[in-house]
């Protein structure tokens, strides 16, 4: 008999082989694409990946490889994203809780989230500049506001969603309002908290992006207008292909933690209760 262990091996391969085939297939066709065309400005996906590891993987092994740049790059550009997004996340649902226990504060309200959810962020980094300066304060109001908006939406949505009958239920059972709102409340809001959550964090990092772009002098964003300046379209490339892997990396493990967080639904929703 084989080991369980082998077994699982060969499925999580397997899986890994079926998701993962067509963007091998289109790396491919990109290299070979790039090497035919002989163009400056679309190096082939071998030379990306060299830049990369001169610019921020030519360090030590005791340092996970990181260069000096990396750090430089890296901390700055992560802090702001992961704090930005903490930030709008406690903000957004404490906020969305409160409106969505209360009917006349959603019907109020609403019309003036809708219309701060349909501003374009990026539209008001100018103000945030001019108001805060160049530096952390900006990039974090940038981020702020920006992410906000599906956390708090999506927690208001979650709230009013939950069954009166089980808040009734609560009730006569004694649960005070902070216990109702701990044990009944959030638990039924949960799924709808943490898609907001999600769409929040993907949010973030194209503001953090941006912010950086338009007035920082560190960080993954002042990175690339470096390479612009200097004409170099290998480390342009390179900046974006990094800023695509730390998104799949954020997604992926904000995914681990959401389905440890909701593994209750999920069986509850099976066992139909």
């Amino acid at each position: 008999m084989g080991r369980p262990g082998a077994g699982r091996v060969v499925r999580v391969g397997l899986g890994v082989l079926a998701r993962g085939w067509l963007l091998v297939l289109l790396v491919l066709v990109w290299e070979l694409a790039a090497r035919r065309a002989e163009d400056l400005y679309f190096p082939p996906p071998t030379r990306i990946v060299r830049t990369m590891r001169e610019l921020w993987w030519s360090g030590p092994p005791s340092r996970l490889w990181l260069s000096d740049l990396a750090v430089d790059d890296f901390a700055p550009s992560l802090s702001h994203l992961l704090l930005g997004w903490a930030v709008a996340g406690a903000v957004g649902i404490a906020v969305g809780v409160g409106i969505g226990l209360s009917r006349v504060a959603f019907h109020v309200l609403d019309p003036v989230l809708q219309f701060g959810r349909a501003v374009p962020p990026p539209t008001l980094i100018p103000f945030f500049m001019v108001a805060f300066g160049l530096g952390t304060s900006m990039q974090l109001a940038a981020i702020v506001f920006g992410v906000v908006w599906p956390v708090l939406l999506n927690t208001a949505d979650g709230v009013r969603s939950v069954e009166p009958l089980q808040l009734d239920t609560a009730r006569v059972l004694g649960l005070g309002r902070l216990a109702r709102l701990w044990y009944v409340v959030l638990p039924g809001a949960a799924p709808k908290i943490f898609a907001g959550l999600r769409v929040a964090l993907g949010f973030a990092l194209i503001l953090m992006v941006i912010a950086e772009l338009m007035g920082s002098g560190e960080g993954i964003g002042s990175r690339l207008n470096a390479a612009e300046r200097e004409f170099r379209p290998d480390r342009l490339w390179a900046g974006i292909v990094l800023l695509g892997g730390i998104g799949c990396v954020l997604n992926g493990l904000f995914l681990l933690v959401e389905r440890r967080a909701l593994a209750w639904h999920r069986g509850a929703r099976r066992t139909g209760t």
